[in-house]
Formats: structure tokens, sequence, C-alpha cells
């Protein structure tokens, strides 16, 4: 059970309240979405839980260990948030490569698997810079789940994507719910965050409570 606890996080950058008295509790094997409209905080609340940025106040707990003192990232975890960042001058698959051999949990085969499932084609040598904006954050989509992390974190991972595309996020969010993966996504398209998650969220100036739907 991977859990995830944050209690009366607060966030202030150059004297500007970003993140308000946060309390939230999540679990694995549930995906979290959140809604708010730009600037309301949800990327910086994901930049606190990925270990990113520090909060000014309160405690994030990752499986009972306190962010910041006792790890300094969650264990494990995958992320995109905001725009995916690559090296333009190598292949999707040679990226991905590099960012798996810190770990070395997986193999070609499975970053290739991976490609494959985000609809690209694992032996395409197309660099990095040629790609689409589609095809850069299907890419960042694989790069975040490709080693079956514990965590995974999608900032408006439908940027880009045509309905195909969000048809395959869909399908992917759906795989890290049933192994179990603790997910957290935000999104602009409320239908979308109804149909992914047990729970959906609504950030507003930085302070957070559950949806409703009278809003």
């Amino acid at each position: 059970m991977t859990t995830i606890q944050l209690t009366d996080v607060v966030k202030d950058i150059k004297g500007k309240r970003i993140i308000d008295h946060v309390n939230l509790h999540m679990e694995s094997g549930k995906i979290a979405g959140l809604k708010g409209v730009n600037g309301s905080g949800k990327t910086m609340l994901m930049r606190l839980i990925a270990g990113l940025i520090t909060p000014t106040s309160g405690s994030i707990l990752i499986n009972e260990k306190l962010l910041g003192k006792d790890i300094t990232f969650p264990e494990s975890i995958g992320i995109l948030i905001e725009n995916p960042a690559f090296l333009d001058a190598y292949s999707g698959f040679d990226n991905l490569k590099m960012l798996a051999s810190i770990q070395k949990k997986i193999t070609d085969d499975d970053i290739r698997e991976t490609i494959s499932l985000v609809g690209l084609d694992p032996h395409d040598k197309k660099k990095y810079r040629k790609y689409s904006l589609g095809m850069k954050q299907r890419l960042g989509i694989a790069a975040a789940v490709m080693e079956e992390p514990d965590i995974v974190i999608l900032d408006e991972p439908t940027n880009a994507l045509d309905s195909d595309g969000v048809a395959m996020l869909k399908e992917i969010l759906r795989r890290q719910k049933e192994r179990n993966a603790l997910v957290v996504i935000s999104c602009h398209d409320l239908d979308t965050l109804k149909e992914l998650s047990d729970e959906i969220f609504l950030m507003e100036s930085g302070a957070l409570r559950p949806y409703h739907e009278e809003g």
C-alpha cells in the first residue's frame, strides 16, 4: 500500500501564498483528479508531492516517511509536469534508455513496449527535435510510466493529444490503477476527470477541497 499524506501544507513564493493550508490523503489503487483554472496551484502541488520543491510549512508523508527529511524524493515515482523535456539530438528510444539507465530497473524491450503502448514507433530513428507536440506528449507519458512506479503524477497529460491519444491515455491510466499505483492527474476536461478519477479535488487560489457538481 502506497500512501501520500499532506498536512497543513503551505507554499509561499516571494511573499505570495501559492499553496494555502492543503490537507490531503491519497492511497494506491486510486486515481485522484485535480481540477482548477491556470494559476490555481495544481502544478505547484504536484511539484511539492514529487519533492521538486519544499513546503514553507506543513508536512508531506510518503509511506509514513517525511519528504525533505527522511527522504529527498518519493522512492518510486514517475512524473510529467508541465512540458516534456528531452534531448533534441536523440531519438525517443535513446532518450528513454538514458533515463532508464539511472535506476536500471527495466530492459530495452520494456522501453520499446512502453513506446508502443503510447502509440509511437520504438524503432523510429527520428530525433526528438523533429517530434510534433503530440509525439512529445506521448513520449513524456511513456517516461512517467515505463518503470511502473508506485506513484504516477501527470500534469495536464491530454495537452496536444488527439482523440486517439486521449483514448490511449485513458487505457494507460486504467492499467496504472489495475497494478495498484497511486495516480494523481490534473486535466482541464472535467468529463475526462470524472471518467478516470476515484475522487476529484477542486483547487482555487491555492486551497483544495473535494469537488462536487455544484462547483
